[in-house]
C-alpha cells in the first residue's frame, strides 16, 4: 500500500518512469516543432502583430488581458506565450523541458517580446514561482493528458492565483481522448473517459505536425480526465467555474479520415459535428479566502 506522502506525490513509483519518458519524448518534439511550419514561428516572427491561431481562437472568451499578470502552465515551445505577450500581458511560461524553454526564450527574443520562461513541473509551479503571483493562468490545448492527477493540479492553478485571479483552459473533450484514432471509417470509444492509474502508453515516432524526422524517443504516456473530474476539482480547490462551453473543433487533425479543416487552424468532423464535442473552454475564479 502506497503511503500518504507516497499518494500526494504523482511521479512517485512507475509514475517516476513514464515522467522521465515524457520528458525525453518531449525535449525532442521542442526541437522538431519549432522547426516545423505547422507552428507558425516564421509568421510570429516576421510580423509583430500576429498571434497564434490557438490564442486567437480563445481571444472571444479569453477577453482583454492586458496588464495582467500571466502565468502559461506547459507552455512547450512559447508560441502561445508569446501571443499572450503580445495581448498586453505580463507573461511567464513554465515547461518541464529544459530543450522546450530554450526555444521558448530564442522564439520570444525573434519576436521582440518580453517573456520569462521558467524550467519546471507544473505541479512544482508554486514552489518555483510563489503562491498568489498571477492574475491568470493559461492552459493551452492537449496539455492536462501528460499530468496523472487533476486534483493535485487544480490545487496548483489555485494556489498561483492571487484571489479574483482567472483560469482560463482549452483542452481536449475527454470524449475526444477516449476514442480511437486509428479507425478511418467510425467513431470507436477505445480508451478511458475517466482518470485512471494506469496511463495510457504508446510507442509513436511521429508528431502531430509535421517534422523534419521521426521521433527517437517515441514513448509516451498519458492519462484522460473527465469534464466531471475537472469541474470537481476546481470547484474543491476553492474555484468557481464561470464559463463552461463545449466546441465541436479542435486545431489538428485529430482524427484522420473523418475531419475537414476550417477556419484560423480548426477541424471538424466532416459528417454528424453534432455527435461529438471536440474541445472544450473553462474559466474559473479563485474565491476570496471566506
Amino acid at each position: 500500500m502506497a503511503s500518504g506522502a507516497e499518494r500526494d506525490d504523482p511521479w512517485s513509483g512507475d509514475a517516476a518512469v513514464f515522467r522521465a519518458e515524457n520528458l525525453a519524448n518531449w525535449s525532442e518534439r521542442a526541437v522538431l516543432h519549432a522547426r516545423s511550419s505547422d507552428y507558425g514561428t516564421r509568421e510570429l516572427i516576421g510580423d509583430p502583430q500576429e498571434i497564434s491561431d490557438v490564442v486567437r481562437f480563445d481571444l472571444p472568451l479569453l477577453g482583454d488581458i492586458s496588464g495582467l499578470r500571466v502565468l502559461h502552465l506547459q507552455c512547450h515551445i512559447g508560441t502561445d506565450t508569446v501571443s499572450l505577450a503580445r495581448l498586453g500581458a505580463t507573461v511567464t511560461g513554465l515547461d518541464f523541458s529544459a530543450a522546450a524553454v530554450v526555444e521558448g526564450r530564442a522564439l520570444a527574443a525573434k519576436c521582440g517580446v518580453d517573456v520569462r520562461f521558467v524550467e519546471g513541473d507544473a505541479y512544482e509551479a508554486v514552489r518555483l514561482l510563489g503562491e498568489g503571483s498571477f492574475d491568470l493562468v493559461y492552459t493551452g490545448i492537449g496539455a492536462l493528458c501528460w499530468l496523472p492527477r487533476i486534483d493535485l493540479w487544480a490545487d496548483v492553478v489555485s494556489s498561483l492565483l492571487a484571489p479574483g485571479g482567472r483560469l482560463f483552459l482549452r483542452e481536449g473533450h475527454p470524449m475526444l481522448w477516449a476514442l480511437d484514432e486509428n479507425v478511418p471509417d467510425a467513431l470507436v470509444v477505445r480508451y478511458p473517459y475517466f482518470e485512471t492509474p494506469d496511463p495510457l502508453s504508446l510507442d509513436e515516432p511521429e508528431s502531430y505536425v509535421s517534422t523534419e524526422r521521426p521521433l527517437n524517443a517515441s514513448m509516451s504516456h498519458s492519462w484522460n480526465h473527465g469534464l466531471g473530474e475537472t469541474v470537481t476539482a476546481l470547484h474543491e480547490a476553492g474555484m468557481r467555474i464561470t464559463t463552461l462551453v463545449e466546441h465541436d473543433s479542435v486545431p489538428w487533425d485529430a482524427l484522420p479520415g473523418h475531419m475537414v479543416q476550417e477556419e484560423i487552424g480548426e477541424w471538424r468532423l466532416r459528417e454528424g459535428r453534432e455527435r461529438l464535442p471536440l474541445t472544450y473552454t473553462l474559466v474559473a475564479v479563485r474565491q476570496a479566502p471566506a
